[in-house]
């Protein structure tokens, strides 16, 4: 019985999620080449500091997953990390990789940032709007972002309280969708995709962005 428990423990550990740390080597340009100049890495932070550099995708998909990163903006700056990316058509025979963003903004300086709701800082952009008291570090400080996905359920936290969710899988998630800039994206959001560092023309960096599979 000693062997069978022990045997046990350890065909579980071998299922264990694992955290994966990605590196900019993990992610590609839109058409799978290197990252471009304004993408580079120093003492292991990534930093986006060439406006027009283009966002970046990640090499593999994901389901399920829970995903961790530091971060920081310039002043007045705007970025995210969208997951879920795939390229959806535009009805005109073009593509274009849209995903589920999780904001990061200068919520007092940036006019998006301004206009609070489903567009500040931790909120899952433009679908469901942050906490009112998230706990969101000065800008230039180092934040700490979550992002949980599992069977369909989606969690933001920022600084390691919760500060917006979703359940793709009920009305109300249709319903967020139907009210935001996403509505007439046929396939937005599938359930899988790419991950996506954006770039909005602000200076932006990460640094420990982890990823472990559900």
């Amino acid at each position: 019985m000693k062997s069978l428990l022990i045997a046990l423990l350890a065909a579980g550990s071998l299922c264990a999620a694992e955290k994966v740390t990605l590196t900019l080597e993990d992610f590609t340009d839109p058409n799978g080449g290197k990252p471009p100049a304004g993408w580079s890495t120093e003492n292991g932070v990534i930093a986006l500091t060439g406006k027009g550099a283009g966002m970046l995708l990640s090499k593999n998909e994901y389901k399920s997953f829970e995903l961790e990163w530091d971060w920081k903006l310039s002043e007045g700056g705007n970025n995210g990390i969208k997951y879920w990316v795939t390229k959806i058509s535009d009805g005109k025979g073009r593509g274009e990789w849209l995903g589920i963003e999780y904001q990061m903004i200068d919520d007092n300086k940036h006019p998006d940032g301004l206009r609070g709701g489903s567009h500040n800082t931790g909120s899952i952009y433009d679908l469901v709007d942050s906490t009112k008291d998230k706990a969101i570090k000065p800008i230039g400080e180092w934040n700490h972002s979550r992002v949980v996905v599992k069977d369909g359920r989606i969690e933001h936290f920022l600084n390691g309280k919760a500060c917006s969710s979703i359940d793709t899988n009920t009305p109300a998630w249709k319903e967020a969708v139907a009210k935001s800039k996403f509505r007439s994206k046929q396939d937005f959001a599938p359930g899988h995709g790419k991950l996506m560092l954006t770039e909005h023309g602000d200076p932006c960096w990460f640094r420990n962005i982890t990823i472990t599979e559900l």
